[in-house]
């Protein structure tokens, strides 16, 4: 019998499942459109899409059918055998990046992995091995011990030291100081176009114009984590481009697959030519339903959905800029297509809460910061709503 009662499932929940999240007070059980529903039937307009995962909403019907359909046919055979879709999601990421090879696995955490592997491969492959990876503050790559590396926050990163080692740091205001640090020990510069978790916080164009330099000067290889960023998320399919960068890797993850679980790294021909049976692989990674789900996605961003991105951006910045004018609470606002970040002057927890409260799902990052992910099928009118919940949150809880 499936517990849902809301007492009944945190009751259960505090019993058995590990205790390492902080969970809002709120048991979801369904999901439509733009919409989600607690076991007390009360509606909430997501503008979170499960962290930027659920990019066509819930029960999208052509995204529900073509899984219901995979799931009749053949869910999973293994790596050992070629099944028919992962070439084919393959030659689609390669013509969307530029990027000629594909590996899939299950999560961005799993991608950033496969980046930082392949790149050590690289140039371990060249004969004259690198270990050193260059990131930003504010970064976050993902909670294994070699994403964890990459991640600048100590609070992460503390408890689990020593974590892989070779992993140092620049400041994104001082493009001379990650200048110097790449050098021809650099295995890769890791880079996040817009660092989501550190805050929505952009690469500015004068540094991605210095880690473009450093890396032809130096070979050091260039890692996009577009793990949240990409997939169509800013307006076109990679945010790398818009800021100056050209990777050599790109990890992806999150809205790939609408809300299945899957992650790629795409990868240069030369960096793909450095790999060899055995050395990487996954159990799971690009099995026929993650593979179905993102191609049901890549087919909606290309019928038009990547067009309305673009559109409902304009519309939403255009409605914060105003909500920060006539409350006086937003000290910036950030980011590109689908992703915002609101920065507050004060702790954004109390906004966050507030606009729960009042049927709004967003959420703080950094401390100060709301973010905002909304689906990709978000509508005006879906906007609107949204912004009058949040200028009453930021009201009275600041």
């Amino acid at each position: 019998m499936t517990t849902t009662s809301s007492p009944d499932v945190k009751a259960l929940e505090s019993e058995h499942v590990l205790q390492n999240y902080r969970r809002f007070p709120v048991v979801f059980e369904r999901g439509e459109g733009t919409r989600l529903f607690d076991t007390d039937g009360r509606s909430y307009l997501d503008f979170l899409s499960g962290i930027g995962v659920a990019c066509l909403g819930y029960g999208h019907p052509v995204l529900t059918a073509a899984l219901s359909r995979q799931a009749a046919t053949l869910l999973h055979t293994s790596n050992l055998y070629f099944n028919p879709l992962q070439g084919e999601l393959a030659a689609r990421l390669s013509q969307l990046t530029g990027l000629e090879r594909a590996f899939f696995c299950n999560s961005g955490t799993e991608a950033m992995e496969g980046c930082l592997k392949f790149a050590r491969k690289y140039w371990h492959a060249q004969g004259q091995p690198r270990a050193r990876f260059v990131a930003l503050h504010h970064s976050f790559h993902g909670r294994s011990m070699g994403a964890l590396s990459v991640t600048w926050d100590e609070h992460y990163r503390t408890p689990f030291e020593p974590l892989v080692p070779g992993a140092v740091f620049a400041t994104s205001d001082d493009p001379e100081a990650i200048d110097a640090l790449i050098d021809d020990t650099t295995a890769a510069v890791v880079v996040e176009p817009i660092r989501g978790e550190g805050g929505v916080r952009p690469v500015p164009p004068a540094l991605a114009s210095v880690i473009t330099a450093a890396c032809r000067r130096t070979g050091a290889l260039l890692i996009s984590d577009e793990v949240q960023s990409g997939t169509g998320r800013t307006g076109s399919f990679l945010h790398s481009g818009a800021v100056g960068l050209t990777p050599d890797l790109v990890a992806l993850a999150k809205a790939l697959g609408g809300g299945v679980p899957v992650g790629a790294v795409l990868m240069s021909k030369a960096v793909a030519a450095s790999i060899a049976p055995g050395d990487h692989g996954t159990t799971y990674g690009g099995n026929l339903l993650a593979c179905r789900a993102a191609l049901t996605v890549l087919d909606a961003l290309a019928d038009g959905l990547q067009e309305s991105i673009t559109r409902m951006s304009s519309y939403l910045f255009d409605g914060l800029a105003a909500v920060a004018r006539r409350t006086g609470a937003i000290t910036e606002i950030r980011g590109a297509g689908l992703i915002a970040g609101l920065e507050l002057a004060s702790d954004a927890l109390p906004v966050v809460n507030a606009a729960l409260d009042r049927g709004l799902i967003i959420n703080r990052t950094s401390a100060n910061v709301i973010r905002l992910l909304p689906p990709y099928i978000i509508t005006e009118r879906e906007i609107d709503e949204a912004l009058a919940i949040l200028e009453e949150s930021l009201r009275v809880a600041i």
